[in-house]
C-alpha cells in the first residue's frame, strides 16, 4: 500500500520495501506455517492471519528477518552476507507480482490515471477501466485469479518457494 493508504480494521498492513520480504511471505513456506499459527473464525474453517502467531513467530531464513533487512528500503547492501539469496528471492518476488498485475489491469482494459489534487497529495496512479472493459475488469480479482490458479501462476509460485526454500538450506525443495 502507499504510505497515504491508512488500513482500517481488520487489514494487515506489513509496511516494507524490499522484494525479498515480500517473497517470502507469499511463499508456500510462510503459507504453511501460518495455516498452523493462525486463529478460526466462524465454524472453523476460516483461517485469520493474527501477526502475534502467523508474523513474529515466523521463523525467516537467517540475515532475512525483518529486522535485518529494516534498512534495506528497496535496494539490498552490496555487503549484504546474503545478498544472492535475498536477490533470488527478490527476482521471483517481482516476477509474481509482475505477472499478477498485468492479468489483473492488462494494459489493454486499463489507463492509470491520477487527478492533480491526488498528485498533490502523494497518492498513486489509480487503474481505471478503458470504455467497454468495465465488466470484464471488475471480475479480474486476486481472489478471482487464485481461484482460477492459471499453469503460469502456479509456476511463478513454485519457482518463489524454490528461491525461499534455497534461504533456508534445503537445495533438495
Amino acid at each position: 500500500l502507499n504510505e497515504k493508504i491508512l488500513p482500517d480494521q481488520a487489514l494487515l498492513a506489513i509496511a516494507r520495501a524490499d522484494d525479498s520480504t515480500f517473497g517470502i511471505l507469499h511463499s508456500r513456506i510462510h503459507e504453511i506455517w501460518s495455516l498452523r499459527m493462525c486463529t478460526w473464525l466462524g465454524v472453523g474453517n476460516d483461517p485469520r492471519y493474527t501477526p502475534t502467531t502467523c508474523f513474529e513467530t515466523f521463523p525467516f531464513p537467517v540475515g532475512m528477518t525483518p529486522k535485518d533487512t529494516a534498512d534495506w528500503c528497496g535496494v539490498i547492501p552490496v555487503d549484504c552476507p546474503v545478498k544472492a539469496q535475498a536477490e533470488k528471492i527478490a527476482a521471483a518476488a517481482d516476477k509474481l507480482n509482475s505477472l499478477r498485475e498485468a492479468c489483473l489491469n492488462p494494459s489493454e482494459w486499463v489507463d492509470w490515471v491520477i487527478t492533480p489534487e491526488e498528485e498533490k497529495a502523494g497518492f498513486p496512479k489509480r487503474p481505471v477501466a478503458k470504455p467497454g472493459h468495465e465488466a470484464e475488469l471488475k471480475k479480474r480479482t486476486l481472489t478471482n485469479l487464485y481461484n482460477a490458479r492459471p499453469a503460469w501462476l502456479d509456476m511463478a509460485h513454485k519457482a518463489l518457494d524454490v528461491a525461499v526454500a534455497e534461504a533456508y538450506g534445503w537445495a533438495d525443495y
